[in-house]
């Protein structure tokens, strides 16, 4: 399947990231958010990464030029006509699946229909759509400009060409696409729970504070300690991919969230987002 056209629908920090990277890698990109105030945020804020890229000598002035002239930002999902849809919005499957079809019923019958869900079924969104085989998952990482994986999520309805089109898309934006099944958590958030709930709980015991944590973590060779990743990641975010990975195993104990991050998230210290969160920015 030849793509032409990618729709971004959510405006976000991993939305207008996402776009930006299909915009770079040549694609005709629709920017769809509700919030007209989101969608200029958006605007303002991936023209200010690509002239940050200018200024660094890591792309032209004609790259940037170009890049911005194939991105479009809409608040009318009748102008949402595309080959390939990636959705980062709410993480709440039945306005995901509202969306999608809204979108199937405006579209031709083969556009894909890819989720950027961190954490949720990616089957339960699929079997909510009337054409569950063109539905699958596309979870970036954030910064998506930069980070290179794209785990690529195929459910028990997804057809090969689905399949096929969207690896296939993952390698023209410049990605590492890694395909696995659906499940909680998928393969890096499963991977990294541990990561990030057991230093919470090491300071719930009282046993090292966040930056020490950090610090101890980072000098035996992790990029960037659990503290760090969470404040940047977002607070909210990261508890609630924990929440949901935790109840879709069956609530394990090694995997309880702490109630150290649900205070922050109560109190909105979101992490570098809203200014604070294990740290002040």
């Amino acid at each position: 399947m030849i793509i032409n056209t990618i729709c971004v629908c959510g405006a976000g920090t991993m939305g207008s990231g996402i776009a930006q990277a299909a915009a770079q890698s040549g694609f005709y990109t629709l920017v769809y958010e509700l919030n007209p105030a989101v969608l200029e945020t958006s605007k303002k804020n991936i023209e200010k990464n690509l002239q940050s890229l200018v200024e660094k000598g890591k792309i032209t002035v004609e790259k940037k030029e170009k890049t911005q002239q194939l991105i479009h930002f809409t608040d009318d999902i009748q102008t949402c006509l595309a080959d390939v849809f990636i959705e980062a919005i709410i993480e709440k499957p039945e306005i995901k699946i509202a969306l999608f079809n809204q979108l199937a019923e405006l579209n031709h019958s083969e556009s894909i229909f890819a989720t950027n869900t961190s954490s949720l079924s990616v089957s339960k969104i699929a079997s909510g759509i009337m054409s569950p085989q063109r539905v699958i998952g596309m979870h970036f990482f954030n910064p998506a400009t930069i980070m290179k994986l794209v785990e690529v999520v195929n459910t028990e309805f997804t057809n090969a060409q689905t399949t096929e089109t969207v690896i296939e898309l993952a390698k023209q934006m410049g990605k590492v696409p890694v395909l696995c099944k659906d499940s909680p958590g998928f393969i890096v958030n499963r991977v990294a729970r541990p990561y990030y709930i057991e230093s919470l709980r090491l300071v719930e015991e009282k046993t090292t504070d966040f930056s020490q944590a950090d610090k101890l973590l980072e000098a035996i060779g992790f990029k960037m300690g659990p503290f760090k990743l969470m404040d940047l990641i977002g607070n909210d975010i990261n508890y609630a991919v924990s929440c949901s990975v935790y109840e879709q195993m069956n609530n394990p104990e090694r995997l309880k969230p702490s109630y150290i991050q649900k205070e922050k998230v109560d109190s909105g210290q979101l992490g570098k987002k809203s200014g604070e969160g294990y740290y002040k920015y």
